[in-house]
C-alpha cells in the first residue's frame, strides 16, 4: 500500500508540474496574443490611411493631345470671337488667375464688364439680366481619363444613347466626331444666352440657339473660319482639315479640350512629393490633416481616388439663393440638382462631388459658391443644419445688380422648399474641434500644384480675331 501511495503521489506531483508550466504557457500565450490585438488596434488608423491613400498621377491617367491642337484652343479659348456679341470668352469666367474660376460665388456672364470678382454686372441695355445660376467649375485635370460626367447636374456625360457619344441636353442635335466628354461640354456655354450667346434678339447667335441650339454652332464655325489666321491654325493642326471650308464646330471644339486638358492638368503638389517618397514635402499640422483626410474624418469616402472625387451626387443642404436652374415646368425659383438630369426623386439636391486639386485656389466653394473658405465648407459637412440657420445673405461672393436683388434670396421665403432642401443631407461629417478642422484645411492646402500656384499659365497677348483680350 505504501509503495502504491508514493507512486500516485510522485504521479501526481509530475501532473500538478506539468499542469503549472501548460497554464505558463497559456498566460504566455494570452499576454502575446493581447499585445498583438493591442498593436493592430494602435495601427490600424494608420493601415487604413495607407489603404485609403491615391496613387500617383502618371501620364497612362490622362488623355494625350495634340501640342497643335492645344495651342490653336489656347487662342479659342481667350477669344471673345466664340460669344454672341462678341464681348465675353472661355477664360473670362475660367481664368487662370482665379483658379480657373472667376471668384464669385455666382458669376456675371454675358454683359459682364472685367474680370475676376471685379467684374461687374454692366448697365444700360447691355447690363446682365441674370446671374449665372451656379458656380463657375474649375478646369483642373478635366482630361483624365476617367472623367465621363461632367458639370454640377451631370448633365453632360460619355454615352451613346443618342449615337454620337454623349448624353447632353443637345441629345441627337449634338454633332458627331468630338474627341472627349470635355470637348462635348465646350459647346454649351457658346450657346446659352447667360454665359456667352446673349439674348435671343441681340445676335444672330443668340437667336439660332433659340430656335434649336444646333442651329448656333455653324454661324460660329464661319465666323472662326474666315479669319485667315484661325484658318491656317487649323489647316496645321487637324488632318481632317485642307482648307478653310472644312472648319466646323467640332474642330473648334476639339481644339478647346486639347488645350483645356493639357495647360490645365495639375499633379505637382507637395502631396504628390510626399506619394513620391519625400516625407518632408508636408509639414507636421499637413500631415495630421492627412491622417483625418483618411480616417478619422472619413473625408475619403467621396474625394477618392487621385483626382480627390468619386464623381457621385450627394445632397448637402448648401444654402439655396440666385435664379436657381429652374426646370421648364418649375413654378418656384429652385434648383433641384442632378433630379434634373436624372428625373429621379432620389437624386432632388444632388450635386457631382468635386475634384479637390488645387481647392485653395477656387473659392467660392459650393454648386453656388455658398461659402467662401475651406473652414466653413469642412464645417457645413459637419452640421448642416446649424451652418444653414447661422448662414448670412451677406456671404456669398456676387456682382452689386441692385436689380436683381431682390431676387437674390427670394427662395427663403418659400418655407416648404427650403424644409425640402434643409432635409435632405447625404454627407455628415463626425464631430471634429477646431483644431482637426484646421488640420484639415491645411492638407487641402497640401492638394495646390506648383505650377498652379504660380500661375504658369500663359494667356495670350492678342488673338486672331483682334478683339481684346482681357488679361
Amino acid at each position: 500500500m505504501l509503495a502504491q501511495f508514493i507512486e500516485l503521489t510522485s504521479q501526481a506531483k509530475v501532473i500538478t508540474s506539468l499542469s503549472r508550466r501548460r497554464s505558463a504557457q497559456l498566460k504566455r500565450r494570452a499576454y502575446s496574443v493581447s499585445a498583438i490585438k493591442w498593436l493592430f488596434l494602435l495601427l490600424l488608423p494608420l493601415n487604413l490611411t495607407w489603404a485609403n491613400t491615391p496613387p500617383l498621377l502618371t501620364d497612362s491617367d490622362f488623355h494625350p493631345s495634340s501640342e497643335l491642337q492645344a495651342e490653336l484652343g489656347r487662342l479659342l479659348f481667350y477669344d471673345n470671337i466664340l460669344s454672341g456679341n462678341r464681348n465675353i470668352s472661355c477664360g473670362t469666367c475660367h481664368h487662370p488667375a482665379f483658379g480657373t474660376s472667376d471668384g464669385f460665388s455666382l458669376g456675371v456672364g454675358e454683359g459682364g464688364v472685367g474680370l475676376g470678382p471685379t467684374r461687374t454686372a454692366g448697365e444700360g441695355s447691355s447690363r446682365i439680366e441674370r446671374r449665372v445660376p451656379r458656380n463657375a467649375p474649375a478646369l483642373w485635370n478635366l482630361g483624365a481619363k476617367e472623367i465621363s460626367v461632367l458639370m454640377h447636374d451631370g448633365r453632360i456625360s460619355v454615352s451613346d444613347i443618342y449615337g454620337n457619344g454623349f448624353n447632353t441636353p443637345a441629345q441627337e442635335w449634338l454633332p458627331s466626331g468630338l474627341a472627349s466628354v470635355v470637348a462635348a461640354q465646350a459647346l454649351f456655354p457658346l450657346t446659352s444666352e447667360t454665359e456667352m450667346a446673349g439674348g435671343n434678339e441681340e445676335n444672330e447667335v443668340s437667336g439660332a440657339a433659340n430656335d434649336r441650339i444646333d442651329n448656333a454652332w455653324p454661324i460660329i464655325a464661319k465666323r472662326v473660319r474666315t479669319i485667315p489666321a484661325y484658318a491656317e491654325r487649323f489647316i496645321q493642326a487637324f488632318d481632317s482639315v485642307t482648307r478653310a471650308e472644312d472648319v466646323t464646330i467640332v474642330h473648334i471644339a476639339n481644339a478647346l479640350a486639347a488645350f483645356i486638358t493639357s495647360e490645365f492638368r495639375s499633379d505637382d503638389s507637395a502631396f504628390d512629393q510626399w506619394l513620391a517618397g519625400d516625407e518632408n514635402a508636408l509639414d507636421e499640422q499637413q500631415h495630421r490633416g492627412r491622417e483625418l483626410f483618411y480616417g478619422k474624418a472619413t473625408c475619403h469616402t467621396c474625394h477618392s481616388g487621385p483626382l480627390f472625387s468619386s464623381h457621385a451626387f450627394k445632397a448637402l443642404a448648401l444654402p439655396p439663393f440666385g435664379p436657381g436652374r429652374t426646370r421648364q415646368f418649375d413654378p418656384i425659383v429652385r434648383d433641384v440638382g442632378r433630379m434634373g438630369e436624372s428625373d429621379r426623386l432620389d437624386d432632388a439636391y444632388r450635386f457631382r462631388v468635386p475634384m479637390l486639386r488645387n481647392v485653395a485656389l477656387t473659392a467660392p466653394y459650393g454648386h453656388n459658391g455658398a461659402f467662401n473658405t475651406l473652414d466653413a465648407m469642412i464645417k457645413h459637412h459637419i452640421d448642416p443644419e446649424a451652418s444653414v440657420t447661422n448662414w448670412s445673405t451677406s456671404t456669398p461672393v456676387l456682382a452689386d445688380a441692385p436689380w436683381l436683388s431682390g431676387l437674390d434670396f427670394i427662395v427663403w421665403q418659400d418655407k416648404f422648399e427650403m424644409q425640402r432642401q434643409r432635409r435632405k443631407v447625404d454627407i455628415v461629417l463626425p464631430e471634429l474641434n477646431d483644431s482637426e478642422v484646421g488640420e484639415l484645411v491645411a492638407f487641402l492646402r497640401a492638394l495646390t500644384g506648383r505650377g498652379a500656384a504660380e500661375g504658369e499659365s500663359v494667356v495670350p497677348l492678342e488673338v486672331p480675331s483682334g478683339l481684346g483680350v482681357v488679361r
